[in-house]
């Protein structure tokens, strides 16, 4: 299962999903773009060989390599494509990152969707790695949550892990997080917690709590992960003292970078942001032909 909260390192997408993923993703992409057919690339000679490349226009972290590399062997695998970075590098303004090769009409027609995909993923990346680094020297985890960009949810995960932060749970199928209609619908945490074990023996089980009577509930429930929701700062603290490693502690709610590192600082474990994947803002990039 992809939540591996506890280990060191970003939780990986099993193989297997993500290249599944792609595929779909790309049929998607292709089918919304293309429809009937590309009629402005018929305006290019059938035969006319053409080469570009790609650059961004600002600073950025590569993301969403496979997800390009899918498409173009999708629409023509007759397309060459030669990058000079890989997922993860730190790309400067108008050095090309990729060259391209190949039918004049595929590169043309491949263009749009394969730098939305860059842009989209790479803008996630870039974003993770700038909040990371606020959290250099201490020993809290950046994670994201399921406010993902419809379609695109383990694409973003993907592009959160190349930035440096962490994946929580993939969707409502490998881990529990019980919040506060759950818990009403229950009955009290004890028995959410309880049933959760019946469920599953091996599933994480998270507990969203509001207020210190709540999290001292989930502390006796055994719950493996205690969401602070909305806490203040000051009252973080306090949690981390009273939980005394019993748990594990994620703060979530009005977190921005304002105040990302004093969080942090607090001693709380996790520390989960729905704008890492919700607020996206895309990449400027350019393709140009050259030949």
């Amino acid at each position: 299962m992809a939540l591996l909260l506890t280990d060191d390192t970003p939780a990986m997408i099993p193989n297997d999903l993500l290249t599944a993923t792609i595929a779909q993703n790309i049929r998607i992409a292709l089918d919304e773009d293309i429809g009937s057919g590309d009629i402005t690339a018929r305006l290019i000679p059938e035969h006319h060989h053409g080469r570009a490349r790609v650059i961004s226009r600002e600073p950025m972290v590569l993301a969403g390599s496979p997800w390009v590399n899918q498409l173009f062997n999708t629409l023509d695998p007759s397309v060459r494509l030669t990058w000079q970075a890989r997922d993860g590098d730190l790309i400067q303004p108008d050095i090309p990152f990729l060259f391209l090769e190949g039918p004049a009409r595929s590169l043309l027609t491949g263009e749009r969707a394969a730098l939305n995909f860059i842009q989209t993923l790479s803008g996630t990346a870039t974003k993770v790695r700038d909040l990371v680094g606020l959290l250099s020297g201490t020993q809290c985890q950046l994670l994201d949550t399921r406010k993902t960009l419809p379609g695109l949810r383990i694409a973003q995960k993907y592009a959160v892990s190349i930035g440096g932060g962490y994946n929580h749970r993939l969707g409502l199928f490998d881990a529990f997080l019980i919040k506060e209609n759950h818990i009403m619908a229950a009955g009290s945490i004890a028995a959410a917690v309880n049933a959760a074990r019946q469920i599953s023996s091996s599933a994480p089980v998270e507990v969203e709590v509001e207020n210190f009577a709540e999290l001292s509930e989930a502390i006796a429930a055994g719950a493996d992960i205690i969401m602070l929701d909305n806490f203040s700062v000051e009252d973080m603290r306090e949690a981390v003292r009273l939980t005394a490693r019993k748990a594990k502690l994620e703060a979530s709610g009005n977190i921005g970078r304002h105040n990302l590192r004093l969080i942090a600082e607090t001693g709380v474990d996790y520390i989960s942001m729905g704008g890492l994947t919700k607020s996206v803002t895309a990449i400027d990039l350019s393709m140009r032909f050259t030949g």
